[in-house]
């Protein structure tokens, strides 16, 4: 229940705000767009230990409202959720190269019929990204799911652990009982197998049309 709360927040919080941020650097002319989205880019090359310490002590400082019992974001499922409705550099990348594809003429159209730049994003532009968001929702549910070191490092409860630190806990309380270990590791495994299995045709259209075009 752990790992799904956390996948489910954030697959929802990544499509979200990857696609908003996405739109806003491919399809809307701003000065300084190509400049800031070259900065937002480049931050893919920031290595996360580097933020690790800052981004522990601003979330041991935030107030988590009595979420989960805390006073704190730490121990909370807050610092593995709230961060995916930031955006992130990979993803914005990939949805811009998808949009960036979609032919002006139908954004103009939607204008000239009256439509607001947030209804053109949500009833022209979105049902044409469909690949490109189910990549990073795949992409992102994946990521969320494995997550191993950001649960080791904010949260606090054997309760509170996802599958992922459980396993590991497991093959080190316990001897190692090879059928059991496969057992679970093959429990783990299988949702993300369903899933991609589901989504393959949108996942490999997504990935292919959003690296050639733009």
């Amino acid at each position: 229940m752990n790992s799904l709360i956390i996948t489910i927040g954030a697959t929802i919080g990544a499509v979200l705000s990857n696609t908003l941020i996405a739109y806003g650097f491919s399809r809307i002319q701003w000065p300084g767009r190509n400049k800031v989205f070259y900065v937002c880019v480049a931050t893919i090359f920031l290595p996360y230990p580097v933020v690790l310490v800052a981004l522990f002590d601003i979330f041991s400082k935030l107030p988590s409202f009595g979420i989960q019992g805390g006073h704190s974001w730490i121990n909370t499922f807050l610092p593995l959720i709230v961060p995916a409705f930031f955006g992130n550099p990979f993803y914005i990348f990939l949805m811009r190269q998808f949009m960036m594809g979609i032919p002006k003429e139908l954004s103009d159209a939607a204008r000239v019929d009256g439509a607001s730049e947030l209804q053109t994003f949500w009833h022209v532009i979105l049902p044409l990204t469909k690949p490109a968001v189910t990549v990073i929702g795949i992409l992102a549910a994946v990521a969320a799911w494995n997550e191993f070191l950001l649960p080791l490092l904010y949260l606090q409860e054997n309760t509170k652990y996802p599958l992922a630190i459980g396993l590991a806990f497991f093959t080190s309380e316990h001897d190692v009982a090879y059928n059991l270990l496969m057992a679970a590791s093959t429990l783990i495994v299988l949702p993300i197998v369903v899933v991609f299995i589901l989504a393959q045709r949108f996942f490999i259209e997504g990935i292919t049309v959003g690296g050639v075009k733009g």
